[in-house]
C-alpha cells in the first residue's frame, strides 16, 4: 500500500506560502505558511499533520488490538502533541480517553502500551513517546 500527498511552496521561507493536497482530497489546497508553523496562526503546519497522523494511527491500532482481544471499544479519543526542538521532532505526547465495556484495567493498559509501540507512525517518529491513559467511566472497567 502506498499513500501520497503533494505540497507546493511559493516564495521565500518567511513570506511565502504553500498548499497541501492529499491523495484522498480531504486536504485540498490547504494553506500552510511560516507563521502557521512557528507563530501559531490559523494555517496548518507539517507538525500538526504529524500529530494528527499519530493520534489517528494510535487510535486505530488500539482499537484493532482490543477487538482482537474480544473487546470492541465504544470510543477512543486520542490527542497527540508533538514537540519540536532544534528542527527535530523530539517527543509526541498521547492523551487517550477510552470507553471499553467490561475490560480489566490491566488488559486495557497492556493493549494501549502495545498500540503506542506498534502503530506505524510511532515507529516512524523515532522520538520519545509518552502516553496518559484515561478511562472515561469506571463502569466500563471490570474487576
Amino acid at each position: 500500500m502506498k499513500k501520497n500527498s503533494t505540497a507546493i511552496w511559493h516564495g521565500s521561507s518567511r513570506e511565502g506560502s504553500g498548499e497541501i493536497t492529499s491523495q484522498s482530497k480531504v486536504l485540498n489546497k490547504v494553506a500552510y505558511t511560516w507563521s502557521g508553523r512557528f507563530d501559531e496562526d490559523d494555517a496548518i503546519s507539517p507538525e500538526e499533520l504529524i500529530a494528527s497522523a499519530h493520534a489517528a494511527c494510535f487510535s486505530m491500532k488500539f482499537s484493532s488490538l482490543l477487538t482482537e482481544a474480544g473487546y470492541i471499544p465504544d470510543e477512543i479519543e486520542t490527542t497527540a502533541t508533538v514537540t519540536i526542538e532544534a528542527g527535530t521532532i523530539t517527543q509526541s505526547d498521547l492523551v487517550v480517553t477510552v470507553k471499553v465495556p467490561e475490560i480489566s484495567r490491566e488488559l486495557l493498559t497492556e493493549n494501549a502500551e502495545k498500540a503506542k509501540n506498534e502503530c506505524p507512525v510511532s515507529k516512524a517518529l523515532k522520538a520519545k513517546i509518552t502516553m496518559e491513559l484515561k478511562v472515561e467511566s469506571t463502569d466500563y472497567i471490570s474487576s
